[in-house]
């Protein structure tokens, strides 16, 4: 919670930053106009938001064998989202969470974990999709920069990489293992600079290779099935889109197709690569520039960033937070 409460300061630090640098009469003329009626939508919208990420790893466990109920996997996902903001381990912890879950159901730890897993490259995958479109209204408009193209390219990268490492665990359990055990000596090499203690265990890493190579022995549909959970993460993007249509509605911007798509497109790009979690502080102070190159006016689009932000980041945190502590009470408290 510590970790929480710095990136909460850093949040209202790009605020102050924000306004600091816009025209103050302009942001209460943007005020006076606000229809806040829109925000009720925009929460409902956010709120489908959670159900359709629960379909989406629904669909995905149904590829490797696993039938579980959309709401609870919504609430394990949206519990997860908040492990990954409040104990940023670049989304380790909500596949930990969701393995955990699994163990206490009675489903098997390893095709959970690699449904957990490839629900992050997927839904990457969704993403470029869209960010591809982003990009190419962008070159339409003359307004792509050196910036967008080389965080464009990280993501693209990390994506590989990702795909590449879970296609070696699909592949073979030895070759996994090989890999994760030089992670685990490169990470232990680093921190014996720090102090004298093995961190990581090489045995647990053969081990958890294992896990993931069974896991994958349920994934006996063909790879054309991997299409529809892709089309369940684009839909979700879809309804983050409309939250900030909501927000332009909210100020009474005016905006295009190409607006929306180009600027979401920006802002979620920054969330990944963020080295925030969730990108707190960094999107509330770079999607304004993107939204004004966009030929928005900058305070206006402060303002829509901010109410975006309301809903697509501290909504879900709060929901989170609730998701977690419910599902941590149904746990059986453990014997003396």
């Amino acid at each position: 919670m510590k970790k929480l409460f710095v990136f909460f300061i850093l949040f209202l630090g790009m605020i102050i930053v924000i306004f600091s640098f816009s025209e103050l009469e302009t942001i209460l003329l943007t005020l006076r106009k606000a229809h806040l009626n829109f925000f009720l939508p925009a929460l409902m919208i956010q709120s489908l938001w959670f159900i359709s990420s629960g379909r989406m790893y629904q669909s995905i466990f149904h590829l490797l064998g696993v039938h579980e109920d959309v709401f609870t996997l919504s609430r394990i996902a949206t519990a997860a989202n908040f492990i990954n903001v409040v104990a940023p381990t670049a989304g380790v912890g909500g596949v930990a969470l969701f393995a955990a879950e699994a163990h206490r159901r009675g489903h098997p730890t390893g095709k959970v974990t690699v449904a957990a897993a490839l629900f992050l490259l997927l839904d990457q995958a969704a993403f470029l999709v869209i960010l591809a479109l982003g990009l190419i209204v962008l070159i339409r408009r003359n307004d792509l920069n050196a910036g967008e193209v080389s965080a464009s390219l990280f993501l693209f990268a990390i994506a590989v990489a990702y795909a590449s490492v879970l296609y070696i665990g699909y592949r073979s359990a030895e070759k996994m293992g090989n890999l994760l055990a030089k992670f685990a000596r490169a990470i232990n090499w680093v921190v014996r600079r720090f102090r004298k203690e093995q961190y990581l265990s090489e045995d647990r890493a053969h081990e958890f290779a294992r896990e993931i190579t069974d896991g994958f022995s349920g994934l006996t549909e063909k790879p054309s099935s991997l299409i529809r959970p892709v089309l369940w993460g684009i839909f979700n993007k879809g309804l983050l889109m409309l939250v900030l249509v909501c927000s332009f509605l909210a100020f009474e911007v005016p905006f295009s197709t190409g607006t929306i798509i180009a600027g979401f497109s920006m802002a979620y790009l920054f969330l990944i690569v963020s080295p925030t979690p969730s990108g707190i502080g960094i999107v509330e102070g770079l999607m304004p520039v993107a939204l004004s190159s966009l030929n928005v006016n900058w305070s206006q689009a402060a303002l829509i960033t901010l109410l975006y932000r309301a809903v697509t980041f501290w909504f879900p945190l709060g929901v989170g937070a609730w998701a977690f502590r419910t599902l941590h009470a149904e746990r059986p408290a453990p014997e003396n």
